[in-house]
C-alpha cells in the first residue's frame, strides 16, 4: 500500500525587511516558492522518487533571482560567485555535493551527478565544474549569476566593513540558502540544499550547505532536513544531523527536535537559523528565528502553503 507524500522547502532565513521590496515583488517571490513546490509535487504524485522531487524543487529556486542560489547568488569579496550544493538519499545515506563551483548553472544537479556518477561525496572548485561539464550539465559564465540586488548588497557590506558596522548588518544583507525535503510513496526521504554563501565572503570559504550532516541530512524512517543560517555554526553543531539524532536517541518528535535546535541551541549562539524538515510520516516543520524565512510546503493532505514572514498564505489543494 502506497504511503503519504509531502514536500517542504525553504528559500533562506535571510529574508528582507518587508519595506525593502514592493508588494508585487513579494507576490512574485511567493509564486516562485509555489512553482518550486509544484515541481516537486508533480514528481511525487506520479509515483516518482523523493530524490527527483528534491532536485526539481531546488533547481526551480536556483533559477529564480529571489533566492541566494544559482541565478541571484551572493558575491564573494572578490566580486564573483562560488556556489555550493548537496543532496542526500535517505534509503541508503548516499550523498553528493559540490563546493566553490563557478560555472554550473544548477549546482543541485551537479550534486546529484556526484551522488550517482562518481565514487566521491564532495567535489570542489574547478574539478566540480569540470565534472559537471563532462556529465553534460548546463554550464554558464560566472556573470550569469549576478543580479543588481547582489551587487548592491556587496557594496553595502564592503561599506559596513570599512566603518566597522558589520555586526548590525541584516540577515538579508549577509546570506541565504535554498533547500527542499520530500517523502515519496515508497517511504523514501531525501534532502537537498544550495547556496551562494554570504555576501562579501572570503574567497574559498565553504559553509554548511555542501557538508552532509551540517546543512543537509536524510535518513529513512527518521527525517530529512535542509538548513539555512550562518554555516560555520551549523558545521560545528552538525546541525542537520542533530535533528535526526534528537529523534532517534532522545525520542523527540520532528517539531520538538527542530524547534529546540532553532529556538534554543542556535539562537543561543546569537545567529539567525531556520530549517525545512519532514519526518517519515510526512509531517513537515519549518522553524526560523529571524524576521522571516522564504518557505512553503505541501502536506500529506495535499494542502499548499507559502510564506515569507510571519503570515502564511494558504493556496488550497495542490494541483
Amino acid at each position: 500500500m502506497a504511503g503519504p507524500i509531502a514536500v517542504c522547502i525553504h528559500g533562506g532565513c535571510g529574508t528582507l525587511d518587508r519595506s525593502l521590496q514592493s508588494e508585487a515583488q513579494w507576490t512574485e517571490a511567493r509564486e516562485h516558492l509555489a512553482q518550486s513546490l509544484r515541481a516537486a509535487w508533480q514528481v511525487l504524485q506520479a509515483g516518482g522518487a523523493s530524490l527527483d522531487a528534491v532536485e526539481a524543487a531546488v533547481a526551480a529556486m536556483e533559477d529564480s533571482p529571489h533566492f541566494n542560489a544559482g541565478f541571484g547568488a551572493a558575491l564573494n569579496e572578490a566580486g564573483f560567485h562560488e556556489l555550493d550544493a548537496s543532496i542526500m538519499r535517505g534509503a541508503d545515506l548516499a550523498a553528493g555535493a559540490v563546493c566553490a563551483a563557478r560555472r554550473i548553472r544548477n549546482p543541485i544537479k551537479a550534486a546529484r551527478a556526484v551522488l550517482e556518477q562518481s565514487t566521491c561525496v564532495l567535489l570542489a572548485t574547478e574539478a566540480a565544474d569540470a565534472f559537471a561539464e563532462s556529465r553534460g550539465l548546463d554550464m554558464v559564465e560566472n556573470g550569469y549569476f549576478t543580479t543588481e540586488q547582489r551587487v548592491k548588497a556587496l557594496a553595502s557590506l564592503k561599506a559596513r566593513a570599512k566603518i566597522g558596522t558589520m555586526a548590525s548588518a541584516s540577515e538579508a544583507e549577509k546570506h541565504g540558502t535554498v533547500g527542499a525535503v520530500a517523502l515519496d510513496r515508497a517511504g523514501n526521504l531525501a534532502a537537498g540544499t544550495s547556496t551562494g554563501g554570504f555576501n562579501n565572503k572570503p574567497m574559498g570559504r565553504i559553509g554548511d550547505t555542501p557538508i552532509v550532516g551540517a546543512g543537509t541530512y536524510a535518513r529513512n524512517g527518521v527525517c530529512a532536513v535542509s538548513g539555512t543560517g550562518m554555516g560555520e555554526f551549523f558545521i560545528r553543531r552538525v546541525a542537520a544531523y542533530d535533528i535526526a539524532a534528537r529523534m532517534m536517541y532522545a525520542g523527540q518528535s520532528l517539531a520538538e527536535a527542530a524547534d529546540a535546535l532553532v529556538f534554543e541551541t542556535l539562537k543561543g549562539h546569537g545567529i539567525g537559523a531556520g530549517f525545512a524538515a519532514i519526518d517519515a510520516q510526512g509531517n513537515v516543520r519549518a522553524p526560523f528565528n529571524t524576521i522571516g524565512m522564504y518557505r512553503g510546503w505541501i502536506d500529506k493532505d495535499g494542502e499548499m502553503v507559502v510564506a515569507t514572514h510571519g503570515e502564511e498564505h494558504r493556496l488550497g489543494k495542490a494541483a
